[in-house]
């Protein structure tokens, strides 16, 4: 299992074992709450035929109270242990109870007047782990019409035998493990369907990103065909570039756009002509001054191309000085991108280690001489700092490949830096 799978798995396990614990205590809850409205409704149903079989729903004639004593006490042998009933004013007219509402009666809280508008139970655990369902429930001469005036109170008190707390319970915890055991099987088949999506994205973020690496490297064919050594120079001061930048801790994009600037720097110079390109001699100040041209064509070139804009800062700012006195913008000290002050070490170095049409390589000792004498001028003196430590490996890697090998140095960072 790859580390993206690892991370999936483990993310999606993490929420699926988060929703189990938030969703099944809420299951829980509900279906017990509902388990208990079903046995609230139902005797409020029963109630309510025997209140209208002993005609002791309208609670004002003079045999009312007689009227409630009879269905109170018939009421309480059935789905209640404790009865009262109470006229429209809140005066209680009777009151009934069996042996187990007898035995519980003192210990449930009292009220004063009944005045509510609408039926409710409330549920509540006595000492002895008894459980007891309280119902109340103004009476009306329509059970269906709750607009028409209250004509009396009736109250009762369930104690809820053991085999029905335990049944309640039981399907209680029944729907909180279905419901918890359904997030656990939705994250498990979820999992599949990421992993699936994920891998698709994957191979078409590979697709763009080697169609961007074919655009980075075609652009700099393009300037092989033009400059004799540029296509091995490119490839090795990218990887030159990239492996200082490592050592100062530049990742993701940033680093991209150092290897994507640092390959593409010299972009401009398919706008200079052959006569100054190629020209084997020292070119005079005119000829220069075209030269130097090639750095606002690269940045022409590349700004403005998606993915190649991060190159912008290398192209633009690659002939920069660190005391102000390089070109096109006399930039100064930071006011450099860091990717083109790591740059210009790379790309002055390996200039003097490698032949030219003007001139033969330097040595590694009269490279690094030049380099020094140049730090705190050209070159960012904290750049130097990293690269000096590494130059003498640079310069054994490099001196002997050819462009196939320069090549394959830098598509292992590119794998390794572009997730390629």
């Amino acid at each position: 299992m790859n580390n993206f799978r690892k991370r999936t798995a483990i993310r999606i396990a993490s929420v699926s074992i988060f929703l189990t614990c938030l969703a099944s205590p809420i299951a829980w809850y509900v279906a017990r709450e509902d388990a208990e409205q079903s046995i609230v409704s139902l005797a409020i149903e029963e109630s309510g035929r025997m209140l209208h079989r002993y005609d002791a729903v309208i609670l004002d004639g003079p045999d009312a109270a007689a009227k409630a004593k009879d269905a109170a006490h018939t009421i309480s042998g059935g789905m209640f242990d404790i009865v009262e009933i109470y006229d429209s004013h809140g005066d209680k007219l009777a009151g009934a109870s069996t042996l187990e509402g007898k035995a519980i009666e003192s210990n449930l809280p009292h009220h004063g007047r009944p005045n509510y508008t609408e039926a409710f139970y409330l549920g509540r655990k006595l000492a002895n782990d008894v459980w007891v369902l309280r119902v109340f429930v103004p009476l009306r001469d329509s059970a269906t019409d709750l607009t028409r005036p209250i004509t009396g109170y009736f109250e009762g008190v369930r104690v809820m035998p053991a085999w029905q707390r335990s049944q309640i319970v039981t399907s209680a915890w029944t729907v909180a493990l279905m419901v918890g055991l359904a997030a656990l099987l939705c994250g498990a088949v979820l999992y599949p369907v990421v992993v699936s999506l994920a891998d698709d994205n994957e191979r078409k973020a590979r697709e763009v990103l080697d169609s961007h690496i074919s655009m980075m490297e075609a652009l700099g064919r393009a300037i092989a065909k033009r400059d004799s050594d540029t296509g091995a120079h490119n490839y090795r001061v990218a990887w030159m570039a990239a492996s200082v930048a490592e050592q100062m801790g530049l990742k993701g994009a940033a680093m991209q756009a150092l290897i994507a600037g640092s390959f593409l720097h010299d972009v401009g110079k398919i706008a200079i002509p052959d006569a100054i390109l190629l020209k084997p001699g020292k070119l005079d100040d005119a000829e220069m001054d075209i030269m130097r041209t090639h750095v606002n064509q690269g940045k022409e070139i590349v700004t403005g191309m998606g993915w190649l804009d991060g190159a912008n800062a290398v192209v633009a700012s690659h002939h920069e000085k660190w005391n102000g006195q390089g070109y096109p913008q006399q930039l100064q000290g930071e006011a450099i991108p860091l990717s083109a002050r790591i740059f210009a070490v790379a790309d002055v170095f390996d200039a003097l280690c490698s032949k030219r049409p003007y001139k033969e390589p330097m040595d590694f000792d009269a490279a690094m001489g030049i380099l020094e004498k140049d730090t705190g001028s050209h070159f960012d003196p904290a750049v130097m700092a990293v690269f000096k430590p590494m130059a003498r490996a640079i310069y054994e890697r490099l001196t002997h490949s050819d462009e196939n090998q320069a090549r394959e140095l830098l598509e292992e960072r590119v794998r390794q830096h572009f997730d390629y």
